[in-house]
């Protein structure tokens, strides 16, 4: 191989290991970059080749506060990371660290809504996700957390609170049918049927194979 061949063929390495989904273009670990990797072979069916990635954004995440501890970058990555592996306890615990950094850091307070949430602690949830939608009316995952208001109130037979909640979800994000079908379920319990059959019509025209909006539906209408 001629000097110049070689130096062709170095390039092309670097170039490619550059561009590898872990590593920014400065050739620096990337945590977000491994995280979304990761959250994209999810959402294609494909967990088991995800989780490597949201071990490296993991891993990064906790050499980057290692380094510097006030970095809300690196504590908002590795929540989400640890959220899609359900190590909530985890996203608890890290979360909190980041909140003494930065008490107001909604990307935090919102992923530690959710992880209270899956630890069957509503109270705490609740409070963590009135605290986002408060403090971050515009934020991107205000749909969600309105969602999940809806839900606490939903398991505590807070009915009308409930519906309050999931229509305002719906209405910023209205296409997910399992979140129209919430809706109507909670409109039923309090004996609203003709709301209760608007809701879970919208359900099916999302999922027209959603057999317990469809169950719902003919319940309402009788």
């Amino acid at each position: 191989m001629t000097d110049r061949k070689k130096i062709v063929f170095i390039l092309c390495t670097v170039l490619l290991f550059l561009a590898a989904p872990g590593f920014s273009q400065e050739g620096r670990p990337d945590a977000l970059r491994s995280y979304r990797t990761g959250r994209d072979l999810e959402a294609r069916g494909r967990l088991q080749d995800a989780r490597p990635y949201y071990d490296e954004a993991i891993t990064i995440c906790l050499s980057e506060i290692n380094q510097n501890a006030a970095n809300m970058d690196s504590y908002t990555v590795l929540t989400w990371a640890l959220q899609r592996q359900n190590r909530y306890a985890e996203v608890i615990e890290w979360g909190q660290r980041g909140l003494r950094v930065n008490a107001n850091d909604f990307r935090v307070i919102e992923t530690m809504g959710e992880a209270s949430f899956y630890l069957d602690q509503y109270a705490q949830s609740l409070r963590y996700m009135q605290r986002y939608v408060d403090g971050n009316p515009q934020g991107e995952r205000v749909s969600v957390a309105f969602f999940f208001i809806g839900e606490i109130y939903r398991l505590q037979q807070k009915y009308r609170h409930a519906d309050i909640a999931y229509t305002t979800a719906v209405r910023l994000e209205p296409g997910l049918a399992l979140w129209w079908y919430r809706l109507g379920t909670v409109r039923e319990s309090v004996g609203e049927y003709p709301n209760a059959a608007e809701a879970y019509e919208q359900a099916l025209t999302l999922n027209p194979n959603y057999r317990e909006a469809s169950e719902g539906l003919v319940r309402s209408r009788r």
